[in-house]
């Protein structure tokens, strides 16, 4: 994931002819860790440092697939190969369709 590069205005074509809001690479390093990136060239940017709703949809997706047990704590980490380093936690519980995102957020001056 490190490797990362893309043709901005590529990938956003793309994405707006497929109707897609975001894309996500991820790379499972454990049962319950996952390093994610973040395209995000219909957002105007290359790439988001953390995206919780991404991960929210990440936690069902990987839910529904059965990737991850119906009740399961996922750690994502985002934003290591920008310099900005966070860590989402995603949050499962059976019989709960929801998902649970949380993290810490920096102030951005």
């Amino acid at each position: 994931l490190a490797d990362l590069a893309y043709d901005f205005t590529r990938l956003e074509a793309l994405m707006h002819h497929l109707d897609l809001t975001t894309v996500q690479l991820v790379w499972r390093e454990s049962a319950a860790v996952f390093h994610v990136r973040d395209p995000f060239p219909v957002g105007g940017v290359v790439e988001d440092p953390a995206t919780g709703a991404a991960a929210a949809a990440f936690g069902a997706y990987a839910r529904e697939l059965g990737l991850v047990p119906e009740d399961a704590v996922l750690t994502l980490h985002q934003g290591e190969d920008l310099g900005r380093p966070g860590e989402l936690t995603v949050t499962l519980r059976a019989g709960d369709p929801r998902v649970r995102v949380s993290g810490t957020g920096a102030r951005i001056s």
